[in-house]
């Protein structure tokens, strides 16, 4: 679950910075940035709530 979600992350962000960094910006170009913004948010949001227990680990 956590791969794939990092899978999402990742192509999600990929997709936002390739759709700001176009020159035209039309309205199709604004929803597919925005939905990607969503599901770099909501995945991230996963892999957070995913992380585990931090009691057995040391801390530096």
């Amino acid at each position: 679950m956590k791969t794939l979600l990092w899978l999402v992350l990742s192509g999600a962000l990929v997709a936002n910075v390739f759709l700001s960094s176009a020159v035209d910006r039309n309205g199709l170009e604004i929803v597919l940035s925005v939905a990607s913004g969503v599901v770099v948010l909501a995945s991230g949001a996963g892999l957070w709530a995913l992380r585990g227990s931090r009691e057995g680990r040391s801390e530096v």
